[in-house]
């Protein structure tokens, strides 16, 4: 009987939880719903000027602000390298895309605390740039 009663409690409070995270959730998805909504591949297009490091990290600023989903960072990064932009901003946004994500840092903070948050986001700022940097030299080197 005491598993029953703690299951319970922990699915209530669970249940709580979740209600006074709510309205936070939904305002985050009005923001990236906004920013998928304004942000083109063309617009991108016009940001990056050819130069690897600069291109790096703009590519990561831009998918750190325009923050989504994994499924929708490969085929928007398909289309900004159709539209010509280097393979390290392309890289760098992808990565940045799914890791990073400025809309959300209310939220991640709200849930996991500042402390958290800051670490885990330098922490994957600076293996974005570090892994579009590989990646790219090695897809060069298998090339």
């Amino acid at each position: 009987m005491v598993e029953k009663r703690s299951y319970k409690k922990a699915l209530e409070q669970a249940y709580l939880s979740l209600l006074g995270m709510m309205p936070m959730i939904v305002a985050v998805v009005g923001l990236v719903g906004l920013v998928e909504a304004f942000v083109s591949p063309r617009a991108m297009a016009k940001l990056f000027s050819g130069d690897p490091v600069t291109d790096t990290l703009l590519g990561t600023f831009a998918g750190a602000v325009a923050v989504g989903n994994a499924m929708v960072s490969y085929i928007l990064g398909g289309e900004l390298l159709d539209e010509g932009i280097s393979i390290y901003a392309v890289t760098a946004f992808v990565l940045s895309w799914v890791t990073l994500g400025v809309v959300q840092l209310p939220a991640e903070v709200e849930v996991f605390g500042l402390r958290f948050t800051l670490y885990r986001n330098l922490l994957a700022l600076l293996f974005t740039l570090l892994v579009a940097l590989a990646t790219v030299q090695t897809v060069r080197w298998l090339g």
